[in-house]
């Protein structure tokens, strides 16, 4: 037998298992969640909403969040896509910190957009659920907190 059969017959194991294997790795993790949003400007947005995110590696997460709130006592919306760079995306415990950036839009009457960057905190970053604190900027002082949930794949397993 030659040395290329030995070898191929040596890899055939390993070839059928790391398809498999980095299909399991690259599944991504959805995030669903609830926050306040205090945007601290002139005048002061203050909601809270829905929150949803995919994070399609450890490290990153992009995510969304739509509020219901007040802006001198109307009615208003904000809208945000951000962008996460977690700094521990693997802790099932204690707490990791991210920053983050993107934009929102505000709409009361008149609509604005403004740039948002962040630093964030939450509780077990690679957890099923946790507790999360942002602070930053973006249409004035930003303060948002929430909780979130987390899911690998389509839904199906918990994290």
């Amino acid at each position: 037998m030659s040395w290329a059969r030995r070898a191929a017959r040596a890899l055939l194991p390993l070839a059928l298992v790391l398809p498999s294997a980095a299909r399991a790795q690259s599944l991504p993790t959805r995030e669903l969640g609830v926050e306040g949003l205090l945007a601290a400007s002139e005048p002061a947005f203050g909601g809270g909403g829905i929150y949803v995110a995919l994070r399609p590696s450890p490290r990153m997460r992009l995510a969304a969040t739509a509020s219901a709130g007040a802006l001198r006592g109307a009615a208003a919306f904000r809208g945000e896509l951000l962008g996460h760079f977690l700094l521990a995306p693997v802790a099932r415990r204690g707490t990791g910190l991210y920053l983050g950036g993107g934009a929102a839009i505000v709409a009361a009457g008149v609509t604005r957009g403004y740039l948002v960057a962040l630093v964030g905190l939450e509780a077990r970053p690679a957890a099923r659920s946790g507790w999360f604190i942002e602070a930053g900027v973006g249409g004035g002082a930003r303060l948002a907190a929430g909780w979130r949930v987390r899911w690998v794949g389509r839904g199906r397993r918990p994290i």
